[in-house]
């Protein structure tokens, strides 16, 4: 399908048709990219999209260990902090 490019402030715009958002899942935002000179519009994606999977397969895995521990002792927390 050929669609006109349209003026929109100092760019241009395209119009999706509606027939194509609602096939492609569109909400109110989309991403879009250029890969080797082609624009690929998307849906957009949650921010921690696929998150919840990626740490179920790594409890399962046993692969969650702390990187950090929760508690880390300094001296400066027991020393009496000055203003």
């Amino acid at each position: 399908m050929k669609v006109n490019l349209v003026p929109i402030g100092n760019s241009k715009g395209v119009r999706i048709p509606s027939s194509v958002i609602k096939e492609c899942g569109f909400g109110e935002q989309i991403e879009m990219r250029v890969e080797h000179g082609i624009v690929v519009l998307a849906p957009a994606r949650r921010t921690r999209d696929g998150w919840d999977g990626a740490f179920a397969k790594m409890a399962a895995a046993k692969d969650d260990a702390l990187l950090v521990p929760d508690m880390i002792d300094h001296d400066w927390d027991k020393e009496e902090w000055e203003w």
